[in-house]
């Protein structure tokens, strides 16, 4: 699991080769912590083929901002530079997994 802010986003996410997924969180949010462990383990089980990663919105206010994250947890999945597709809220693996491209 990696963790991404304004200082790496870019070229962490945006210029990745294949599919990231990053789950934009907060230390105090209860339901973060309620998905944190379904990520955690989809970033385990597709170590090598997904690229997952988390986001702290209030380390990294700037990507925050420029990707409209109002609500957290929010979960995106980016390929190719563009944003393919995002969940707000608690999601289940399988819906992750799909947004992902993984079935």
């Amino acid at each position: 699991m990696q963790h991404f802010d304004d200082s790496n986003f870019e070229s962490e996410v945006i210029s990745a080769d294949g599919p990231v997924m990053v789950d934009f969180y907060a230390t105090w949010c209860g339901p973060c912590k309620v998905l944190a462990p379904i990520v955690e383990k989809i970033a385990d089980d597709f170590e090598g083929k997904l690229k997952v990663g988390k986001v702290d919105i209030d380390k990294a206010p700037q990507t925050a901002r420029k990707y409209g994250i109002t609500s957290v947890p929010t979960v995106m999945v980016f390929e190719g530079g563009e944003k393919k597709a995002a969940h707000i809220g608690v999601a289940k693996r399988d819906k992750l997994l799909a947004m992902a491209g993984i079935s």
